[in-house]
């Protein structure tokens, strides 16, 4: 198969400075290390030659929890934090659950940002989400773009808790001049992705339901929505890249976009992933369904000006997430059952 030109071009800007600034002996905690973001964000720094690294699962902290949150941080010391845990879902998830949403995103992020700056942590990263930008929001999305307008309904109470965290950072920033910095990436995907049929993003579902109706021999896969709406996708170790970039290099009190700068019709991505799995059967969109936001694309100026772009492009991150997926599910009894509508977020 023959590489597209988004994905030349994403190898063509793939080179560039890396930063040199971050101290490989200091104690950096990634908070929510077993997600998809977060271990991505442990092999990049791991690869960077970071071993200080403080990690702790659900079991054995719990983010909602203020008084342990406060404990932990304030007995480990870490230098830098990341902050990649939430709760989070597609379409379904956020509109059956937003009060869950809001609270527990408001209680991890907010114990996990005060902690960090009652303890000194010389560098704060908070990790947004571009489904954040209201829905009528002139594309591509700028930064400044952001509370000019309602947020999409189908994903409301998760906006409006990112909002709140990073804005808080940006307080932070201001007020008592400590380095708290957001970033808002477009939607993210690859390996250790969540293939759930009930709170999976597009792309896990989407190569999951089509992977199992080339196995069942079905003839039809149904996609909620028209098909003509509009997303971004970035490779997560491309995002966790452009995290310990930040790290190393970014101060502002700004956040910033991370993407591609580039989008693509879900229809057009449904059927490129057909091609990866290489099924055959028919695609049919159910327009009585929600889809979102019509259109989801950053304007990612701001990052590029620090040297930062991504190096993975769509069709070789699809055919990597589909590689990974067959390698840890296909096949297994951890495949949950089929179910084969997909909406997009």
């Amino acid at each position: 198969m023959t590489c597209s030109a988004a994905d030349q071009q994403g190898r063509r800007t793939g080179s560039r400075r890396r930063a040199v600034g971050m101290d490989r002996r200091a104690k950096i905690y990634v908070a929510g290390h077993t997600g998809m973001v977060g271990s991505a964000i442990v092999r990049r720094l791991r690869a960077d030659g970071h071993e200080n690294l403080l990690l702790a699962t659900r079991a054995e902290l719990d983010l909602t929890d203020q008084r342990a949150v406060r404990e932990f941080v304030s007995a480990e010391r870490p230098r830098y934090v990341v902050d990649s845990a939430a709760r989070v879902g597609g379409i379904q998830a956020n509109m059956g659950h937003p009060a869950e949403f809001l609270y527990e995103n408001l209680q991890i992020q907010n114990n996990l940002i005060w902690s960090a700056k009652d303890a000194g942590v010389e560098t704060f990263l908070f990790l947004g989400s571009s489904c954040i930008y209201p829905r009528a929001c002139p594309q591509p999305m700028r930064e400044e773009y952001l509370m000019e307008g309602k947020p999409e309904p189908t994903n409301e109470a998760y906006a409006y808790a990112k909002i709140a965290g990073m804005k808080l950072c940006e307080y932070i920033h201001a007020e008592f001049g400590m380095n708290f910095i957001s970033c808002m990436p477009s939607n993210i995907y690859g390996e250790n992705d969540n293939f759930d049929p009930e709170t999976s993003h597009v792309i896990p579902s989407l190569l999951r339901r089509i992977h199992q109706a080339k196995a069942a021999g079905h003839s039809e896969v149904v996609i909620w929505g028209t098909g003509s709406s509009r997303r971004e996708f970035l490779y997560v170790d491309d995002l966790a890249d452009a995290v310990v970039w930040l790290l190393d290099t970014y101060t502002h009190q700004q956040f910033l976009n991370v993407g591609t700068g580039e989008d693509i019709g879900i229809r057009e991505l449904a059927e490129r992933m057909c091609e990866v799995v290489g099924y055959e059967g028919n695609l049919r969109f159910d327009s009585t369904k929600p889809e979102g936001m019509p259109r989801k694309l950053l304007d990612v100026t701001r990052l590029h000006e620090t040297g930062w772009r991504h190096r993975v492009g769509l069709g070789e991150g699809l055919r990597r997430t589909y590689d990974w997926y067959l390698d840890q599910y296909a096949g297994s009894t951890a495949d949950p059952e089929p179910f084969v509508a997909v909406a997009a977020r």
